[in-house]
């Protein structure tokens, strides 16, 4: 018997529970704030691998980067290496970039101006983590679709 008058308890518990919650933070809970460029601030280790034109050929390329999101639609890389190839450039550090972040929380990022590839991204929950996939690059044919990445905030 006291079994049950523990489950029923419970359950008295549960639902006085849920109808004393609002249904606006019920709707935060399951559809978060919108994004912005501001939701992006703070440093991410971000990497992303794919191929480049090299000489008229599509040769492997991986990237590990720092990148600085400013909360304003700019960005700086302090520290990164790249692997072209095969070869290894060790110190791509500098160079101001720009993104956007829409309200779904969508939005592209150009790590370096003229030099660097577009990427469209996608902002997860809390902004701990960005998802990328090059959407052109400098270098034709090497451009569309040919890089995918993930940038993880750093605490």
């Amino acid at each position: 018997m006291s079994s049950l008058a523990f489950t029923c308890a419970l359950g008295c518990l549960v639902a006085a529970m849920a109808l004393g919650t609002s249904s606006t933070a019920r709707a935060t809970a399951r559809f978060p704030q919108p994004c912005s460029t501001q939701t992006l601030h703070g440093l991410y280790l971000w990497t992303f691998d794919g191929y480049a034109n090299l000489g008229g050929n599509l040769v492997p390329k991986a990237v590990m980067q720092g990148l600085r999101f400013n909360g304003d639609g700019t960005t700086f890389n302090p520290f990164g290496t790249v692997n072209i190839g095969g070869t290894f450039i060790f110190d791509v550090t500098g160079g101001p970039g720009t993104y956007s972040v829409a309200a779904d929380c969508t939005g592209t990022l150009t790590p370096g101006p003229g030099i660097s590839p577009t990427f469209n991204i996608y902002v997860g929950p809390g902004a701990q983590q960005v998802w990328t996939l090059e959407i052109s690059s400098p270098n034709p044919p090497a451009g569309i679709g040919v890089s995918v990445g993930t940038a993880v905030r750093v605490p």
